[in-house]
């Protein structure tokens, strides 16, 4: 027994397992990894994975001390690194346009920087440097408040597969360069982007994420999308420049994804789609397309409802569907047409994989329950509608359930909810 105390257990553990506990310690505790035993002390600096945040250092409120004390952490901490580093991430709300994050990036872009990912606090935005163009083996790389300028030299990251920008600062004719001059890019995320006009050239491109006040969005050659979620802000420009557009949005954004799988279109999304001539007959089957999430859907507006009555009626395997309602009570009870659902709704649709809608926020106007009527009668495996009310209809909650019990349903196996909140 005494034998078995005496024995140094942490020193002699495999190299492999002393690996494995460094990567899962916050970069602080791996340092002080050091003061455990002599074969310890430089374990540390082998790393590839390196996480910088806030906790690296004692929070006090001097926030120049905190800034400083940061700053000189993370330079020490990379002085004293030897080998790769494959992945660098800052999460701070201390470090804005900081001339040490110059210094780290060219120390980086010399060790095979693979995932960087650089987030900073609100206040002067940080400007990348040059030389993180020259990180030849991006594969990741994620900028939240920064600005970014690529050099004219600039030929691409030819190895980078997913790109995250959260309030970045870039030239439109430069983000639309970034993106087409990386070939194997996979995923895209742009946020809080203004008024842009925005053509995406991204082969291999599978995951889209969009939001911001965007003028203008056309998918030009993405035929590999499998996940579409985009949120648009609406400005007067904006607007009115949507009301002079001509081109059908509807194919500009989504006539080329055959392979789409998940769509999620939040605020806006179905306007957008809705602006434009009207190109009859779709020219694409999305024979993939699984899950389809619609937010503030207008069924006061004929074209956002013919919108989504396209979209459904030409993905034939669909089997989740979510919509939430945003009409103008007043102006959708008055609304004419009802005709429109025996015009625009083919005698021989039918949803065969369609299990689950959940509609939200309805108000029991006409064009919503025909909507509803419409896809009662079309599913024949349906087996869950979920309908939740808006919050400030409350007179007519019962006349809507009365009409939806009403409603004949294909599928024996249905079950109607409605949710009241």
């Amino acid at each position: 027994m005494g034998d078995l105390l005496d024995r140094d257990l942490i020193s002699n553990l495999p190299q492999s397992i002393i690996e494995s506990i460094l990567t899962r310690l916050p970069i602080r505790d791996a340092i002080r990894t050091s003061c455990l035993s002599t074969k310890w002390r430089y374990k540390w600096t082998t790393l590839t994975h390196l996480a910088f945040d806030e906790k690296c250092v004692t929070l006090s409120n001097d926030r120049t001390l905190v800034e400083r004390t940061l700053i000189d952490f993370i330079t020490r901490a990379l002085f004293l690194h030897q080998g790769p580093v494959h992945k660098f991430q800052l999460s701070t709300s201390y470090l804005q346009s900081c001339p040490d994050i110059d210094q780290w990036i060219l120390f980086l872009s010399r060790n095979d920087i693979k995932e960087l990912v650089l987030e900073l606090g609100e206040g002067e935005w940080f400007r990348v440097p040059s030389c993180l163009f020259y990180c030849k083996k991006l594969t990741r790389l994620e900028l939240f408040r920064c600005e970014l300028d690529p050099p004219p030299a600039f030929k691409g990251f030819l190895c980078l597969k997913s790109l995250n920008l959260h309030q970045v600062l870039v030239a439109p004719d430069a983000i639309e360069s970034l993106i087409s001059s990386c070939p194997l890019l996979e995923s895209l995320a742009l946020s809080y982007f203004d008024s842009l006009a925005l053509n995406i050239r991204a082969p291999n491109l599978k995951y889209l994420c969009l939001e911001g006040e965007f003028k203008d969005i056309c998918l030009e050659n993405t035929p590999l999308l499998v996940a579409i979620s985009v949120a648009m802000y609406m400005t007067d420009d904006i607007a009115e420049h949507f009301e002079q557009s001509s081109n059908c949005n509807f194919i500009k954004f989504l006539g080329g994804i055959p392979r789409l799988e998940r769509l999620v279109g939040h605020i806006y999304f179905t306007k957008y789609l809705s602006i434009g001539n009207d190109q009859g007959i779709l020219p694409i089957t999305y024979n993939h397309l699984k899950i389809i999430e619609l937010y503030q859907v207008s069924f006061e507006d004929m074209k956002e409802i013919l919108v989504v009555l396209r979209l459904i009626t030409n993905s034939p395997n669909l089997q989740e569907l979510q919509i939430s309602g945003s009409s103008n009570t007043l102006a959708a009870i008055e609304a004419s047409d009802l005709d429109f659902w025996e015009k625009q709704c083919p005698s021989d649709c039918a949803f065969g994989r369609l299990k689950v809608v959940k509609m939200t926020d309805m108000s029991g106007v006409p064009h919503e329950m025909e909507f509803i009527k419409f896809l009662l009668k079309k599913s024949p495996v349906l087996e869950t509608m979920s309908i939740t009310p808006c919050a400030y209809v409350l007179d007519g909650r019962l006349n809507m359930l009365i009409e939806l019990v009403s409603f004949k349903r294909a599928s024996p196996e249905a079950e109607i909810l409605f949710i009241q909140d």
